[in-house]
């Protein structure tokens, strides 16, 4: 990892949503989250899981890959899985924490953004963002109308972008 602290900017049509790092607590995440991003993983793929009152999630391929076939959306993943690197912080709104399967150790490249604490899942999954700015798009995004699936009716794209500040 550089000595620089990275950042990453989530661009929707709604806004961007900008996230600061914690290396100090789940650098294989970070460093996953990071090296999916610089590769353009996550462009295109949408915000396919949205809970009032919860979080937002994304990051799954087959949202780019399978458009029309809402299915699949939340089944996929980078190929790779990442194990589990719980830590002491909590799941309050604006905390970026990935997404997984039943196995701890399933996580590869959705992830979620808490727009409500969310303290039950401490401990569970692994925290290594928060947002900085944008949560009022992260609002926007959970306040959308959704299927029975909560997957968003209107697709909401993403790119994120990875910027390293000073």
């Amino acid at each position: 990892m550089s000595e620089k602290n990275e950042g990453a900017t989530i661009k929707t049509k709604f806004g961007n949503i900008q996230i600061k790092f914690f290396p100090e607590s789940a650098p294989g995440h970070v460093e996953n989250f990071i090296s999916l991003a610089k590769k353009k993983f996550y462009d295109e793929t949408t915000f396919h899981r949205v809970i009032p009152g919860f979080m937002i999630q994304g990051g799954d391929p087959n949202t780019r890959l399978h458009k029309d076939n809402r299915g699949t959306h939340g089944m996929g993943g980078p190929g790779h899985t990442i194990k589990a690197e719980f830590n002491k912080k909590s799941h309050k709104r604006g905390i970026v924490s990935m997404a997984r399967a039943a196995n701890p150790d399933s996580a590869g490249s959705q992830f979620f953004i808490c727009v409500s604490d969310a303290l039950f899942l401490d401990g569970q999954y692994t925290i290594f963002g928060e947002v900085t700015s944008g949560m009022d798009v992260a609002d926007k995004i959970v306040g959308l109308s959704r299927d029975s699936n909560d997957n968003p009716k209107e697709r909401v794209d993403m790119e994120v972008v990875i910027a390293a500040e000073g």
